[in-house]
């Protein structure tokens, strides 16, 4: 069974004050559910990316970068 018998009396029950049937309310749950975390995702790394983009930093240009990197590899 994927919910015990007393959960299920309990969706059963909020299906019922919302006037609904146990599916149609499980589906809009499993949605709101699936759209609340994905949006939070999104909206959380937006949010790092617009507190980055604040900054300045001093960075070498890409040749020097790789120029580095590589000596990194030698060592």
């Amino acid at each position: 069974m994927v919910v015990d018998d007393s959960e299920l009396e309990q969706i059963r029950l909020a299906a019922q004050r919302e006037g609904t049937t146990v599916s149609e309310w499980v589906r809009r749950t499993l949605r709101l559910a699936r759209d609340t975390t994905a949006s939070g995702a999104a909206e959380s790394k937006l949010a790092v990316l617009r507190t980055a983009a604040r900054y300045e930093f001093p960075a070498p240009d890409i040749d020097q970068m790789l120029e580095e990197t590589q000596r990194g590899y030698i060592g």
